[in-house]
């Protein structure tokens, strides 16, 4: 694996964690960094600076703890308003700025924001050059490969992409239509790493090490953007890590490891969030996390009436402790 740069940044890996609303929290990056990610994203953060006092703005928003480089996702669909928020996130931190044109959720595109701005190709035009221009930092790029499967202009806006000074731009290989059904399609990506000459990095259904090696292969990209698939799972990226390089596969983590692992996790949303909202988010990722797992069905309906940050780490120890006499690791 060759070294990849972003701007100044010279990343020791090229697998990145994806930016996702409601997950890629400070907790969980420091976490996925932790065990193997060469960079991380942030939470989508609004770019109506007048909506940042609210909470969940107020956590997303850059902090001293974050990994570096700190890599802040802005949406919007005003040139100004993402400029000025990308100047004001570079001030409280931020060392990256990611632009999203890639997030299909309604909610996003029906403010003309996220995969909907890929319809208005000025538009991206505009915005590229007045979020550059803006701060001194390298601007990156989040895009799907196009509206719909009739209107796939990919390559068209990496190119507007490219020429706006763009540091580094990131594929996500459907179209908005797709939402996440379907196969990604790496033919488009690799079609656009063929049509420009900054780095490219292919996302979408990466989900084991063998995939990531034939995503790269098949797109010639630069880099990897894992989301979905970390969630539930942060040490895929040191099984992808570990194949790239070696060409052989790091065993499962020991069920020991992974109680390790989800009661450190634990222990930093509910740092992070306070106790209510903490132990409200801890419930999706225990469901992740266990989803393989004998049992865990009927463990989760029991783990979500849980009320307490010491409730929930009991709760976990014993789960783990039922099993500890098997001596299993964890499915892949």
């Amino acid at each position: 694996m060759s070294a990849l740069c972003i701007g100044p940044y010279r990343l020791p890996n090229p697998l990145i964690l994806a930016p996702m609303a409601g997950v890629t929290d400070r907790p969980f990056r420091q976490l996925c960094r932790r065990l193997g990610a060469g960079l991380v994203v942030s939470e989508m953060v609004t770019s109506d600076v007048r909506l940042w006092n609210s909470r969940k703005s107020s956590l997303r928003l850059p902090h001293a703890g974050d990994p570096e480089p700190r890599s802040v996702q802005i949406a919007g669909g005003d040139p100004q308003m993402l400029a000025e928020a990308a100047r004001r996130n570079v001030e409280l931190g931020a060392q990256i700025i990611d632009i999203n044109m890639g997030c299909p959720a309604k909610k996003v595109c029906n403010k003309a924001a996220g995969s909907a701005l890929l319809k208005d190709q000025e538009l991206v035009r505009e915005i590229l050059h007045a979020v550059v221009a803006a701060v001194d930092v390298p601007v990156t790029l989040k895009i799907r490969t196009g509206w719909d499967r009739q209107n796939k202009n990919g390559v068209e806006v990496a190119k507007i992409a490219e020429q706006a000074g763009i540091a580094a731009l990131a594929v996500h290989g459907r179209t908005r239509a797709d939402l996440y059904t379907g196969d990604a399609e790496y033919d488009t990506i690799a079609a656009i790493k063929q049509a420009v000459s900054m780095p490219v990095f292919a996302n979408g259904d990466i989900d084991t090490p063998e995939k990531a090696q034939a995503v790269l292969a098949a797109t010639g990209a630069d880099a990897l953007l894992i989301g979905r698939a970390a969630q539930g799972r942060p040490w895929i990226f040191r099984e992808i890590e570990h194949y790239l390089r070696t060409g052989s596969k790091l065993p499962a983590p020991s069920l020991l490891e992974l109680e390790h692992i989800l009661l450190e996790h634990l222990a930093a949303l509910h740092a992070f969030y306070g106790e209510v909202m903490g132990v409200r988010i801890a419930r999706k990722h225990v469901g992740w996390y266990l989803a393989t797992l004998p049992g865990a069905r009927e463990f989760r309906a029991q783990f979500n009436r849980l009320d307490s940050t010491d409730a929930q780490c009991a709760e976990i120890r014993q789960f783990f402790g039922d099993r500890q006499n098997d001596g299993e690791g964890v499915a892949a």
